[in-house]
């Protein structure tokens, strides 16, 4: 394609006057070049804060951004009505050089900054053409650029005849954050980039906190899965031990000891169950299991009404059980039979004694349990959580939501939509849901899975799951930080992130800064403002001055793989959001 030369003498309008390490100045000759004019069939107006600009230097040329237009103080101070009209002024200007491009291949583009224009540079308006072909190359090497899947994203705010297409690997490849405030447009973002990724045949998850996107239900090529909907659940032995301790929050002293050990015992009770009449185990007529402990001997471990029966029983058999599978026993899988945790708490509070045998109750220990039983009993008796969990149903049932997300992962559609909507938020129930969630794909992503067909999970009102802490009068704090392990090692394995949110203050800063790319709506509270400037490079910050006063859909996109940040009119989704404002 033919582009319009970057130093036509038609799209002249100064000089550069003044150079400093982080922009330079510019001198207008005359007031009359920042007039509207029309060459070409495109439409020119140099004279608007916001508007590109090409610099021809020596060796390279720059492509920058009009920050400031004003009038020297000697022309200012003689200003009337009829000047306006009458007589020709001289601006100056200030601009930011937002990157140096090679004279012998316009294409070639140079991150940072290795030099700089000369005093007396000309300064020329850059042709919508010139500047267009740059955002497609944008985070791409040289071979991948002619096969790269593009997004078909929006038009610059300053020329809305400028269509802005990028590389979906520019956007995702580092991960991304679209924040700003309500109303700005960020739904209508997540929407297109969706859209678009379903379009490139691209691979995503997103988790809906509210149901919005539900409008993509139905469209070719979408999954859906709603939590607490459709029997849709999330079955509890996907959950880790450490998820276990969350959700119960055991007191550190006895509770939590008592706890794990009751893990332990399920655990090999239902090892026992899967390894019946092998590895010299055989179960008894009474539903215990007898274990080989020699050649000639065997030896019971009681099992009663599903537990494991310890008050007076034998050590020896079930530490050789433990011994032989230990692995298994001390994963952080949650393979246990969950409803019958509450007794085998109390079945745990027996005298430890140090002979081959346990001791008989031990009450106080039973009674510092009470308030983890009456716990464990709400909630394996709370109907919401059954739902969610499916403590009733096997787990190779087809509505669950791991078995549903292995299967989006092999067959040809493009967006699995996993929808918390009908959740509640009592327990911090969704934090821990989505952080399972996290955690498995992280644990998929290292198996390399992802590496072939790179998946991007999107985490709509991010703010909801991550910086979470779970934490009450008696049990220690624990951190939910699956999305945080993503963000910081995911990358290589091909799981990337995209984060939505409101309130970019709230993300974790390790979070965030590992953020490569950011789409920035309308952003107002100072907080989140400082916290979007901490994660950015010194030099997007100019850029970050417009944040107050971009319309709705407007954004800022700047990231490592974009050498300038950019302010562009995002294009509006084909698939809207239910995101609408009710009316009054």
């Amino acid at each position: 394609m033919e582009y319009n030369k970057p130093f036509d003498h038609n799209y002249f309008i100064g000089y550069i006057s003044q150079v400093f390490p982080d922009f330079v100045r510019v001198h207008f000759p005359s007031s009359v070049l920042l007039n509207k004019f029309i060459f070409s069939g495109e439409e020119f107006n140099a004279g608007l804060v916001g508007n590109y600009i090409t610099i021809e230097g020596e060796n390279h040329g720059f492509l920058g951004k009009i920050l400031e237009l004003s009038l020297p103080e000697k022309e200012r101070l003689v200003l009337n009505e009829n000047d306006f009209q009458r007589k020709d002024f001289h601006p100056v200007g200030k601009i930011e050089i937002l990157l140096s491009f090679d004279y012998f291949n316009i294409e070639k583009v140079s991150k940072g900054l290795s030099c700089y224009p000369n005093i007396g540079s000309k300064v020329f308006v850059c042709a919508s053409d010139f500047i267009q072909k740059y955002f497609k190359g944008f985070g791409l090497k040289e071979e991948s650029r002619a096969t790269a899947p593009l997004f078909d994203f929006g038009k610059l705010t300053s020329d809305n005849k400028t269509t802005i297409e990028v590389a979906q690997q520019a956007l995702f490849g580092r991960h991304c954050a679209i924040v700003g405030t309500t109303g700005g447009g960020k739904s209508w973002t997540v929407s297109k980039c969706l859209e678009e990724t379903i379009r490139n045949n691209g691979k995503a998850i997103i988790i809906d906190a509210t149901g919005e996107y539900s409008s993509f239900d139905g469209k070719p090529k979408v999954s859906a899965a709603t939590i607490l909907g459709d029997n849709c659940f999330f079955h509890y032995s996907n959950l880790s031990v450490e998820d276990i301790f969350v959700l119960l929050k055991p007191a550190g002293q006895v509770q939590a000891p008592k706890l794990l050990d009751a893990i332990k015992s399920l655990k090999i009770l239902n090892i026992l169950d899967k390894n019946v009449d092998n590895d010299n185990i055989k179960k008894l007529a009474d539903g215990s299991f007898s274990i080989k402990i020699n050649d000639t001997n065997y030896e019971d471990i009681k099992v009663n009404n599903g537990t494991i029966k310890k008050s007076g029983e034998k050590k020896r058999p079930y530490n050789r059980i433990y011994s032989k599978f230990i692995n298994e026993i001390e994963s952080e899988k949650a393979d246990f039979n969950i409803l019958a945790l509450s007794d085998q708490i109390t079945a745990e509070c027996v005298w430890d004694n140090e002979g081959l045998q346990w001791g008989n109750r031990q009450d106080t220990h039973l009674n510092n349990c009470i308030s983890l039983i009456l716990r464990s009993n709400s909630l394996l008796h709370n109907q919401n959580y059954d739902k969610i969990f499916g403590l009733n149903k096997p787990k190779s049932d087809p509505n669950e939501l791991i078995t549903q997300v292995n299967s989006f992962l092999t067959n040809n559609d493009c967006l699995l939509r996993v929808s918390f909507e009908s959740v509640g938020f009592d327990f911090q129930i969704r934090e821990i849901l989505a952080n399972a969630i996290g955690k498995y794909l992280l644990l998929v992503s290292r198996t390399g899975k992802f590496k072939p067909k790179p998946l991007v999970l999107f985490i709509d009102e991010a703010h909801q799951y991550l910086n979470k802490h779970v934490k009450d009068e008696y049990f220690e704090q624990t951190r939910l930080n699956s999305f945080d392990q993503i963000a910081k090692e995911c990358r290589k394995y091909g799981l990337f992130l995209c984060l939505a949110t409101q309130m970019p203050r709230d993300i974790p800063p390790g979070t965030l800064s590992q953020m490569g790319t950011f789409i920035v709506h309308r952003l107002i509270n100072p907080y989140d403002k400082e916290a979007i400037e901490n994660a950015c490079s010194s030099a997007n910050r100019n850029s970050l001055s417009f944040l107050p006063i971009l319309g709705e859909g407007e954004a800022i996109l700047m990231g490592v793989d974009f050498p300038m940040p950019v302010i562009l009119k995002v294009n509006k989704p084909t698939i809207e959001p239910n995101s609408k404002t009710p009316q009054f």
